[in-house]
């Protein structure tokens, strides 16, 4: 029987470096394999396992653990290639930078290195260093929605001054629901992570029903008044603003902001405000839920509590929402910060009006 091979010896630093290297979907295929192998060998692996198990020659191993043991991870970078490097005319990076912007291939929606070096007749790897100088990712691509609010300059205004000057003796809370989250589980059971291997999944799934969210963030503390519903109506909306009044000292008064939905403005709910003065609703901008504080907050939730979760009722799935809730609070909540005046945000908008066709 063969011994285990010793360790290789790496600092955990290192080890969290290259740990994070195998769950990047943007680093080189090539890092990642590197990486593979020193951390296999950080297991004891003997170098003929890694081998084996990375399907690539003993030499290979021996290499990259070599460079890794007199470089660190620096190592494990190619080396610079000898000679001249290659010169790019700065017509065909000019033709490049053209084409990118204002041509598409026939073959594509947008630009691939391969599609651009086949058009420019220039390598991919002239063309990655042109984009890369020029800050260019076509692959990329961000979603926006420009306002036509009659009033949006005016409701910019009131709500940036309330996350930048917030009044005295008020609390700002930044109010949103999170409707027909949907409790989803999968089909089979999920394999599990392990180095080398990222966690798997089936990809269709199992519904079991909905539930909505309430949220209303304290912006002075970055605590989250919450309340989990069955359905999304003015009653619910109601329920929810009589918890606020109930969760927040009376003396205060208390300044909502939240966008446009009708539940928001139904008779019942006039009423009920008119009766607790001290409620100052303030609306958004239509198609400017970015400007509300507790969407990031909802991010944050989708990110960490739903995407990857797995429910099989829709009581798991409340049970999770106010798990995660009440662990943001004792945890994670911080006072939120706006640091985009008003003025630089009309200016933003003005730019991308003007950057827009037609």
């Amino acid at each position: 029987m063969p011994t285990k091979a010793s360790p290789l010896l790496i600092s955990d630093a290192d080890r969290d470096e290259l740990s994070r290297w195998l769950r990047s979907g943007n680093l080189p295929q090539k890092l990642v394999f590197r990486a593979r192998l020193i951390l296999q060998l950080a297991e004891g692996l003997p170098v003929t396992t890694v081998a084996e198990r990375n399907e690539t020659s003993r030499k290979t191993v021996h290499e990259w653990k070599n460079r890794f043991m007199a470089e660190g991870i620096a190592g494990l970078n190619d080396l610079p290639r000898p000679g001249r490097p290659t010169v790019i005319s700065e017509k065909a990076v000019q033709e490049v930078l053209r084409m990118t912007v204002e041509e598409r291939p026939h073959e594509s929606t947008h630009w691939s290195v391969r599609l651009m070096a086949k058009y420019a007749g220039l390598t991919m790897w002239q063309v990655r260093q042109i984009w890369d100088s020029a800050d260019l990712r076509p692959h990329r691509i961000k979603t926006f929605k420009i306002s036509n609010d009659p009033k949006f300059a005016d409701k910019v205004v009131d709500i940036v001054g309330l996350y930048l000057n917030p009044p005295d003796n008020a609390l700002v809370l930044s109010v949103d629901e999170k409707t027909q989250i949907q409790a989803l589980d999968r089909t089979q059971p999920g394999l599990p992570l392990r180095p080398g291997q990222v966690e798997r999944r089936t990809h269709d799934y199992k519904r079991h029903g909905t539930a909505s969210l309430y949220a209303a963030l304290n912006l002075a503390s970055g605590q989250v008044i919450a309340e989990v519903t069955d359905q999304h109506r003015a009653v619910e909306f109601l329920k929810f603003l009589r918890k606020i009044d109930r969760s927040t000292p009376s003396k205060l008064d208390l300044h909502l902001i939240l966008d446009n939905s009708s539940t928001h403005k139904t008779a019942e709910v006039q009423e009920w405000l008119q009766q607790h003065p001290r409620f100052k609703l303030h609306f958004t901008p239509t198609s400017a839920s970015w400007i509300n504080a507790v969407e990031g907050w909802f991010s944050q939730l989708e990110r960490r509590a739903l995407q990857r979760g797995a429910f099989t009722s829709v009581q798991e799935l409340k049970n999770e929402l106010k798990r995660f809730v009440g662990v943001h609070n004792e945890h994670l909540a911080k006072p939120f910060t706006w640091t985009k005046s008003a003025d630089a945000i009309l200016q933003a908008v003005e730019r991308a009006k003007n950057a827009t066709p037609n």
